[in-house]
């Protein structure tokens, strides 16, 4: 089975009206997961770390410069045709204002709303290290 190997972002920030702890996540607009929920990133190129991926993806992505802080964990799981690795990295704006270039939508969610989205089945492995940031 094929090997895809992705980096993740937990795009942290503080809700400036409620002071609560939000992250960002988006719904994909292509694909056989279409409209499915998801922690933002992409696949790892040659001989990039997962920091300087999920740096790049989110630049590409999103037209905005993150830090990556740490890799909060590392998930494993086996789709119906591949295998995904992927990264989960706790990252911080440095710049920019998150613009939609590639995904259907996206919004901040917080401890209370994290699970009322259809997350895509490996990002739901994520969630217990997320619920403990928030």
């Amino acid at each position: 089975m094929k090997t895809i190997t992705v980096s993740g972002a937990v795009i942290l920030r503080t809700n400036p009206n409620t002071h609560q702890k939000e992250i960002f996540v988006t719904q994909r607009g292509y694909g056989d997961w279409k409209g499915w929920w998801e922690i933002p990133g992409g696949k790892l190129e040659s001989g990039e770390t997962p920091e300087a991926c999920i740096v790049r993806e989110i630049r590409e992505e999103l037209s905005t410069e993150v830090k990556a802080e740490k890799i909060i964990g590392v998930v494993d799981y086996d789709y119906p045709t591949f295998h995904l690795t992927m990264h989960c990295i706790l990252c911080t704006i440095v710049s920019g204002d998150l613009q939609l270039l590639e995904h259907e939508a996206a919004k901040w969610v917080n401890k209370e709303t994290l699970r009322s989205v259809n997350w895509l089945p490996a990002d739901q492995l994520i969630l217990p290290e997320i619920e403990q940031i928030l």
